[in-house]
């Protein structure tokens, strides 16, 4: 398998202004910054208007337990910026690595998100067809028009293609792809099976074609892709696993 890490080093996404997001999304930080809040505000209330000690003690202790969970998060929200820690690219720089293909044909990125993988793939492959496909759900706060958006600024755009897709149906036909990628997606699809959804991605990689699927798998990237399983696990991702291969 090769490992071409020198060659995905040299990629620097985001560097143009672009939009990547944050696997840590805004989203669970005002949720939690609200619910500290609201904490504060009833352990107030209960010891200045309702005169209950025990429960003003109890949104007391909870509002010291979300107001710490929200400066964890912070810090996680940090590490993962493309600006700040930029442990996202380090991940995707670990996932393309671990591909072992050369660069001819279609590549697919299932999940693909805001585009970054994807992006940095047609970086990586100049002569690569690279079409990503997600579901775009909100939680993100990613989108198809962020995706080409991103694709333009960084100069790939006439080799990217994006599009609405569901990983459980893949609306391509048998053995379209020459390679396949896909970065911690399948462990959010819920209820779904997960042998299936291997199948599924399978089905669309053409007979030689290669693999590299970062998820809770097989392979432990922890250590190569955060520095150490425990760095990992205080980002949340400590099951970081990949399964590549050659169909």
């Amino acid at each position: 398998m090769k490992h071409n890490s020198s060659r995905h080093g040299e990629i620097h996404l985001g560097t143009h202004g672009e939009d990547y997001g944050n696997w840590m999304p805004s989203s669970m930080l005002w949720l939690v910054g609200g619910l500290a809040a609201l904490a504060a505000v009833l352990s107030v209330l209960s010891f200045a208007v309702f005169h209950i000690t025990a429960l003003g003690v109890v949104f007391v202790i909870a509002a010291l337990l979300l107001l710490a969970l929200l400066l964890w998060i912070t810090w996680i929200r940090r590490q993962y910026a493309f600006g700040g820690g930029g442990m996202m690219k380090r991940v995707h720089h670990v996932v393309l690595s671990h591909l072992d293909f050369d660069g001819q044909g279609q590549l697919l990125d299932v999940g693909c998100g805001s585009g970054a993988l994807s992006i940095r793939a047609a970086l990586t492959w100049q002569a690569a067809q690279v079409v990503g496909i997600d579901y775009w759900g909100a939680a993100y706060g990613y989108g198809q028009a962020m995706c080409k958006k991103n694709a333009e600024s960084e100069g790939v755009a006439a080799r990217c293609r994006f599009q609405h897709g569901d990983a459980n149906r893949l609306d391509f036909p048998d053995e379209s792809f020459d390679a396949v990628v896909s970065n911690y997606v399948y462990h959010n699809i819920t209820g779904a099976d997960k042998r299936a959804l291997l199948r599924e991605t399978l089905r669309v990689l053409k007979k030689g074609g290669v693999f590299a699927l970062n998820d809770e798998h097989i392979i432990d990237t922890a250590q190569e892709a955060f520095g150490s399983r425990r760095r990992a696990a205080r980002m949340m991702l400590g099951d970081s696993r990949m399964l590549v291969g050659r169909k």
